[in-house]
């Protein structure tokens, strides 16, 4: 009998721990972030965001109406985010600005190891590393200390649990099913799910013969009504889908919010060129999918092209709605590769490397929001004249909720509505100057904090009754003298 002895070789490297491709990436993508952590923390949601989850862990509760704003006080809100949120404050109150830095960084990189594995089970590795990083490149501009992220990889796990169930043509195991309840009490698009399962449930079918189709939609219905039922797994029962409901019902103002406005090809992006790579290369070598499938892409990149923030679900689930079909036309073989033998050992000693790397870098690391959403002299300032109500520019509100100001606005939109933010935006941005005195005189404003680019500064420094009192690059106070 011979003997191979680069396979004893390449066995012997594995069982000193070689670490796979996918791993790799992970750690990458996660020291890459840990470097670049204050990106994380620029947006000024994650102050509000970090108050809720702490105002959660100290009362034992959720909030059930609105205790931030003097606008909405008392009126009804539900938390939609709420164990994302304690998430975040728990890091933040064991590190500081490093914990959310952390939570979001590991959260990231487990979610595009897992793609890069998903895909490297498919397809040679080289061609899993190249869709994994553009993938990744795609969904960078969504990267934030926010609930959204920790969801990801529970996304992209209940997408490719119901990939495979629609593959094996069969329905997916109801162990899957609690992956659907924690994604409904990290984050409120878990609504999404619930539309992928009917989607893969489509796909199912298709492949399936003609006698075995009516036993397997019962399946997927039965299925699909555990998935319904472990949407209301959460504190708020049904209420955690009134919720989710109320951002898709904000109808102009999703065009005023950075996130939700459609993608723009004005410049040339990442998003047009991948656009453009896909199209071509699908002409080129004559990709063929089935019908269900060729719903799921284009309903993918409706998504993407209708709201920016939809930009990372594109980029995670449409290798893997591609992936079998494109595999399968192309006889694309993954690579072959020898069992790790030393998985817990190697687990350890990466483990503690990681931990090690972190402490250090988070030991030399100052993280924190960017100074443009945090105006902490121009609140000092503010606090100095004890207002009683400020009207607040939005990008100010959740600092303001930070440091336990009431606010006039702030991030949470389906709890102001349509209406009152569309006037908002506009009074503040003098397309109404009436409608912007009526708000200064409804409310009874006795401070005005807003951006130096907004339009309404200039009015407040030419009327009577307002005084500019503070000012810097990013932010000016006027208050009122007339009192």
């Amino acid at each position: 009998m011979s003997i191979d002895a680069g396979a004893i070789r390449q066995e012997k490297a594995f069982s000193l721990g070689q670490v796979p491709t996918w791993l790799w990436l992970g750690i990458g993508v996660y020291a890459v972030l840990l470097v670049c952590g204050d990106r994380l923390l620029n947006d000024s949601d994650t102050y509000w965001q970090i108050s809720i989850g702490q105002w959660i862990i100290d009362h034992g509760a959720l909030p059930r109406a609105d205790i931030y704003s003097f606008t909405k006080a008392g009126e009804p809100w539900t938390s939609s985010s709420w164990l994302a949120q304690v998430l975040l404050a728990g890091s933040y109150d064991l590190a500081g600005w490093t914990g959310p830095v952390v939570l979001a960084s590991t959260s990231i990189a487990a979610t595009f190891a897992f793609l890069a594995w998903i895909l490297g089970c498919r397809i040679p590795a080289t061609y899993a590393l190249v869709v994994t990083l553009a993938a990744l490149v795609l969904s960078t501009p969504h990267f934030l200390a926010r609930p959204h992220v920790l969801v990801m990889p529970v996304m992209l796990a209940w997408a490719y649990g119901l990939l495979s169930a629609s593959e094996r043509g069969e329905a997916p195991s109801f162990w899957l099913l609690p992956l659907m309840a924690l994604w409904a009490n990290l984050h409120g698009g878990f609504v999404f799910g619930l539309v992928l399962t009917g989607a893969f449930a489509i796909d199912a079918l298709w492949n399936a013969d003609v006698a075995r189709q009516k036993p397997l939609v019962l399946r997927w219905a039965a299925f699909g009504v555990g998935a319904l039922m472990a949407c209301c797994a959460t504190p708020y029962g049904w209420g955690s889908i009134l919720a989710s409901r109320k951002i898709l019902d904000l109808g102009e103002l999703l065009h005023l919010i950075y996130e939700w406005m459609p993608a723009d090809f004005t410049n040339l992006g990442a998003f047009e060129i991948s656009i453009l790579v896909l199209i071509a290369a699908a002409l080129y070598s004559g990709v063929k999918l089935s019908p269900p499938r060729i719903a799921l892409v284009l309903g993918l990149l409706h998504m993407a092209l209708s709201h920016v923030r939809n930009l990372e679900i594109f980029a995670l689930l449409l290798p893997l709605v591609a992936l079998a079909p494109v595999a399968s036309q192309f006889a694309l073989q993954p690579a072959r590769f020898a069992r790790i033998t030393a998985p817990l050992a190697s687990a350890a000693v990466l483990a503690i490397m990681l931990g090690a790397s972190t402490w250090a870098l988070a030991a030399r690391s100052a993280f924190s929001p960017p100074e443009v959403q945090s105006p902490a002299a121009a609140v000092e300032a503010l606090q100095a004249h004890h207002p009683r109500r400020v009207l607040n520019d939005l990008p100010f509100g959740g600092y303001m909720i930070w440091r336990k100001m009431p606010v006039f606005i702030d991030g949470r939109a389906e709890l102001y509505g349509e209406a009152f933010e569309m006037a908002y935006y506009r009074a503040l941005q003098l397309k109404d100057a009436n409608q912007f005195l009526d708000i200064l005189k409804t409310w009874d404003i006795d401070a005005v904090l807003l951006t130096p680019s907004t339009p309404a500064v200039g009015l407040l420094d030419n009327i009577g009754g307002w005084q500019r009192v503070y000012s810097d690059r990013n932010a000016v106070l006027h208050v009122r003298t007339d009192h």
